[in-house]
């Protein structure tokens, strides 16, 4: 299931409050729990050594019957019951001879020494702090019931959370209210694509906007500019295949009127040709806008391909062609098996429409050469002619659609098939270089 940004964002936020609000109570407990320990263990020590020099003082006198003549004095806090307790022990017999008010029968500690200890009494746990005093004999605990430091560390914790439980709602709130807010920009971007004219590709207006949704919406102007771009580049396409499909129809026309209204066999006969030509040149640019279209669609799928091989088939393929222009075809390729992992139709289709152009730029008795070698840039496909090549100033605009070369004879679209084939391979095309005899070279260089 996808989760709204806002509710995604209101959960972080609220998670991260509540984890800090949970951290700061355990922080709070933690740090109030070794501050009470810190000043009441202080308080226990005070209280104690002060009876022990009230006794030494004679102003706390022990009684015969074992109880303090006078009660001695242990501090009460309001809400909190037997908050000290104090004990006198006799050194000689180990007897109580004196206690406060509330104090338990049972000995607080039964550690003999000096200081702090811990000990449990009728199944309350205590801290205690004895103090003897050898001049009189006696040993001074004073205790502290350890549930009553609990008592208000909870006490603490408590005043810090029932508020949290009031709050925290509201701070919900304002949360889920400040996400909306922030998020308030992208709903206005939302809806000014809602209400846009699906034809209307012109870019988003600027305007104040927060940083975050500048890159959305530069991301969505570029993407309306290539759209438009492409939108223009399918408008053009159309009109020059049907300018191209046109003209040698057109020329079929002509050449059947000719053949109807011949006088004499040679005139029929040359009228029959000129339709043989035309028919051509259109069965040729309706394979090439279909395979332009197959190349632009094709997924660049990877299938393990003997090269050699691939190039052999697509010259026997071309063969007769080379044959009806007396061009001869030949194929220098390395004896040993060279198989690669690539997309065999883009690379047939790329082959093909260089080697196709070849033979058509080729003079009568010309030879188009084609040669496959591996070297240190990659797989190499030359392929040389005798024809006139192309010049400089043309070459950055032979790859482009419905562009012809310097004869003017074909569609335009062969290397365009090749640029987008090469391209999709993962390969570059190279145009315009000469070998060692002089003879026109095109290049296909792929990785492998």
């Amino acid at each position: 299931m996808t989760v709204s940004i806002r509710l995604r964002l209101f959960l972080i936020l609220a998670l991260a409050t509540g984890a800090v609000w949970l951290s700061a109570v355990v922080w709070i407990e933690t740090s109030t729990r070794a501050e009470v320990e810190r000043v009441l263990d202080a308080r226990l020590a005070e209280a104690a050594t002060m009876v022990s020099s009230l006794i030494s003082d004679h102003r706390i006198a022990l009684g015969q019957d074992g109880l303090a003549t006078v009660p001695i004095p242990m501090g009460r806090a309001e809400g909190y019951s037997r908050q000290l307790s104090c004990q006198i022990w006799s050194l000689d017999d180990g007897g109580l001879v004196g206690r406060s008010d509330g104090a338990p029968d049972e000995q607080l500690t039964a550690a003999d020494a000096e200081g702090y200890s811990r000990s449990v009494v009728a199944g309350e746990p205590w801290r205690v702090f004895t103090v003897i005093n050898p001049d009189l004999g006696v040993r001074v605990m004073v205790g502290d019931s350890l549930a009553v430091r609990d008592r208000l560390v909870r006490d603490v914790i408590e005043g810090l959370l029932l508020p949290a439980a009031v709050i925290l709602p509201l701070l919900g709130a304002l949360i889920w209210i400040s996400v909306a807010r922030g998020l308030a920009p992208l709903d206005r971007l939302a809806e000014t694509l809602r209400a846009r004219d699906p034809s209307d590709l012109s870019p988003l207006p600027e305007g104040p906007s927060p940083q975050e949704i500048r890159p959305v919406r530069r991301a969505l102007n570029a993407l309306f500019a290539r759209v438009a771009a492409a939108r223009d580049v399918e408008r053009d396409f159309t009109t020059y295949a049907a300018h191209e499909l046109k003209t040698p129809l057109a020329g079929v026309r002509t050449q059947a009127q000719v053949m109807r209204m011949a006088p004499d066999a040679a005139t029929r006969d040359a009228a029959l040709r000129a339709i043989e030509t035309s028919v051509d040149r259109t069965d040729r640019l309706v394979r090439q806008l279909l395979e332009l279209a197959e190349v632009d669609r094709e997924t660049p799928s990877h299938t393990a391909t003997d090269l050699p091989a691939l190039v052999a088939e697509t010259v026997a393929e071309l063969d007769m062609l080379a044959r009806s222009r007396a061009v001869s075809l030949d194929c220098d390729l390395p004896a040993e098996r060279c198989t690669v992992a690539l997309n065999p139709f883009l690379l047939r289709a790329a082959l093909r429409n260089v080697i196709e152009n070849a033979i058509n730029a080729s003079p009568r008795a010309g030879q188009v050469r084609v040669a496959l070698r591996r070297g240190p840039d990659g797989l190499r496909f030359d392929i040389s002619d005798d024809g006139p090549g192309i010049a400089p100033d043309q070459r950055a605009h032979m790859v482009e659609r419905f562009v012809r070369g310097p004869s003017g004879s074909g569609s335009g679209l062969g290397l365009a098939i090749v640029a987008s084939a090469v391209e999709r391979l993962g390969g570059r095309l190279e145009l315009g270089q000469r070998d060692s005899g002089g003879r026109h070279v095109v290049s296909l260089i792929l990785p492998g």
